[in-house]
C-alpha cells in the first residue's frame, strides 16, 4: 500500500492560558508539566510528534494559532491528537483544531497539585477540561477524555493506549478499500451488502475483479514465479504438517501469491471473495488455507464474500494496532454439556497465528469434497473479542462480546469452543439483527477500542453485549 495505514503518528498539542501569574497560571510550572508528560510519553513508547515549532515554549496559548498548528500536523500525517492542559488552558485554540483536523482527539489535564501553605493554587487544569469539553461540543467535535490523574496512576497508560488504538481503528476504516473476488454464493442472501451506501456513507470502495481475470493472474503467477513459489512450499511443509501433495501446495502457494499482488497493486486493505464454484477451479483446489496465510500477513481475506465480515476484519486488527490477526467464523452449535459455549468454525480459513499449541497445525483437505488444500486445527487457548459490522435497511451497527476458550468435543477444518457469559442473550442478539452467522474473532480484549472508535465513525452504532455499554465506559474513565 502507497499509504501505511497500519502506523500510528500520535500530535500532543499542550494547552496553558496566557496569563502569567506569580503562582496561578505560573509558565514556569506548566513548562515543568509539559516536560514530565513529553518524558512518559516517550517511555509508552508512543509513536508521536508535538508543537515545539509553534513557539519559544511549544505550547498553543491562543486561538489563532490553531491553523499553524493543523497545517503542520497535515504535512506530517499526524492521525490523532492528544491535548494535555498544563493548567487550565486555551478552549478555543483544541475547539478550533480538533474542528480543522477532524481527527480523533483526547483531552486530559495531569491532575492538579494541593494548594500551598499559602493557599495558592498554580494550575486549575481541571477546571480547564470542564470548558474545554464544552467548547468542542460546542464546534461539535467528537473527543475523548480521559480522568484528570496522575502520571503513575494506572488509569493513564490504560486509556492512552485504548486511545491510540482507537485511533488506529479510525485511520484504517477512513478511505477503506475492499477488494472483492467473484460474486457470493447464490444461495447466501445472508452476506449482500449494499455497495453504493458502503460509499456514500463511509467512503468505503468495492474493488472487484472477476474469476476469470484472477485466473489468469494466477496462469501468469505460476508460470513465472517458480523460485517465490519454491520457498512458499519449502515453507509450508516446515511450518504446517502437510497431508496434501507438493503438487497441491505449489499451486497453494500460486493462488496466495497471485491475490497479494493484486491487492498490493489496488492498495486494498482486505478482501471479500468467493470460495465456493468457481474459485475451486483455479488450481483445482480449496482458497482456505490461502484466506488464511494471507490474513496472517495483515491483508484479511475473509470467505463467501462477506463484504461486511471484511470490513469488520480490518476494524478487528486495527484494534490490536495490526498486532494480531483475526478470524471468520460460522456461529455454529452449541456445546453439548455448557449451556454458555458455542462452536466458532470454518471450513479451514482460520490463520496459522491462532492455532493451539499443543500440536502442529495441518493443510489437509476440505470437509465437503475432500479438496486440498485448507487449514486443519484447534484455535488457541485465551480471550477473545467477537464483532459484526453489519445493518438492517440503513442503520449500521457493530456487535461486541468477549469470551473464552473451553474444551469441547474435536470436528473438521479450523475450530474453537468458547463460552460467554449469556449466550442466550447474545444467541438472540445475533437472530434478532442486523447480524448473521458470520462473526470476527481476535485474541485480544478490543471492545473498549471498538466501541470509543464508533464514536469517530458517523453513522455506525456501538452495540455491546457483554461488557455492557455502562460497564465499557466505566473502563474508559
Amino acid at each position: 500500500m502507497v499509504k501505511d495505514k497500519h502506523s500510528l503518528l500520535l500530535g500532543v498539542v499542550y494547552t496553558r492560558r496566557d496569563l502569567e501569574g506569580e503562582f496561578f497560571c505560573n509558565s514556569g510550572v506548566a513548562l515543568k508539566r509539559k516536560a514530565m508528560i513529553e518524558a512518559k510519553i516517550k517511555q509508552m513508547g508512543v509513536e508521536h510528534t508535538n508543537i515545539d515549532f509553534l513557539n519559544e515554549e511549544g505550547i498553543i496559548r491562543n486561538g489563532l494559532d490553531a491553523e499553524k498548528v493543523a497545517s503542520e500536523f497535515n504535512a506530517l500525517g499526524v492521525d490523532a491528537l492528544f491535548c494535555p492542559h498544563l493548567n487550565f488552558g486555551t478552549e478555543d485554540a483544541i475547539a478550533k483544531l480538533g474542528k480543522l483536523m477532524k481527527r480523533p482527539l483526547m483531552i486530559w489535564g495531569l491532575r492538579d497539585d494541593a494548594p500551598d501553605a499559602q493557599g495558592n493554587r498554580s494550575t486549575d487544569s481541571q477546571c480547564g477540561l470542564f470548558a474545554t469539553g464544552k467548547v468542542l461540543q460546542q464546534f461539535k467535535v467528537p473527543f475523548s477524555y480521559m480522568t484528570s490523574c496522575t502520571l503513575n496512576d494506572p488509569v493513564f497508560e490504560r486509556v492512552l493506549n485504548n486511545f491510540i488504538s482507537c485511533s488506529q481503528v479510525v485511520k484504517s476504516f477512513r478511505g477503506l478499500r475492499i477488494g472483492q473476488i467473484g460474486v457470493r454464493p447464490e444461495t447466501f442472501w445472508s452476506v449482500k451488502a449494499n455497495e453504493l451506501q458502503l460509499l456514500e456513507r463511509f467512503g468505503i470502495e468495492i474493488v472487484p475483479i472477476t474469476m476469470i481475470e484472477m485466473q489468469n493472474l494466477y496462469n501468469e503467477t505460476l508460470a513465472t514465479g517458480e523460485k517465490e513459489l519454491s520457498n512458499l512450499v519449502k515453507y509450508y511443509k516446515e511450518t504446517f504438517s502437510a497431508a496434501i501433495a507438493d503438487e497441491y501446495l505449489l499451486r497453494t502457494a500460486a493462488l496466495n501469491r497471485t491475490i497479494r499482488k493484486w491487492a498490493d497493486e489496488n492498495e486494498i486493505d482486505g478482501i471479500a471473495s468467493s470460495c465456493w464454484g468457481a474459485m475451486r477451479q483455479i488450481g483445482g483446489i480449496s482458497s482456505c488455507f490461502t484466506f488464511s496465510e494471507l490474513t496472517d500477513e495483515k491483508l484479511p481475506v475473509v470467505c463467501e464474500t462477506d463484504i461486511h465480515g471484511a470490513i469488520t476484519s480490518v476494524m478487528a486488527q486495527a484494534a490490536t494496532r495490526w498486532q494480531k490477526s483475526s478470524f471468520l467464523a460460522d456461529i455454529t452449535i452449541r456445546h453439548p454439556t455448557n449451556d454458555n459455549a458455542e462452536l466458532l468454525w470454518h471450513c479451514g480459513v482460520f490463520p496459522k497465528s491462532t492455532a493451539s499449541k499443543a500440536e502442529k497445525p495441518a493443510i489437509g483437505f476440505s470437509f465437503d469434497e475432500h479438496r486440498p488444500s485448507v487449514a486443519n486445527f484447534l484455535l488457541d487457548e485465551g480471550i477473545i473479542t467477537i464483532s459484526r459490522f453489519d445493518c438492517a435497511g440503513d442503520k449500521y451497527q457493530l456487535l461486541l462480546c468477549e469470551g473464552k476458550s473451553v474444551p469441547g468435543p474435536k470436528t473438521t477444518g479450523t475450530y474453537g469452543w468458547f463460552e460467554f457469559k449469556d449466550w442466550p442473550k447474545l444467541e438472540h442478539k445475533v437472530v434478532c439483527g442486523p447480524y448473521i452467522h458470520h462473526c470476527v474473532g481476535i485474541y485480544e480484549r478490543v471492545s473498549p477500542v471498538l466501541f470509543e472508535a464508533c464514536k469517530y465513525i458517523p453513522g455506525i452504532e456501538a452495540d455491546p453485549v457483554d461488557p455492557t455499554a455502562e460497564e465499557l465506559e466505566a473502563y474508559l474513565r
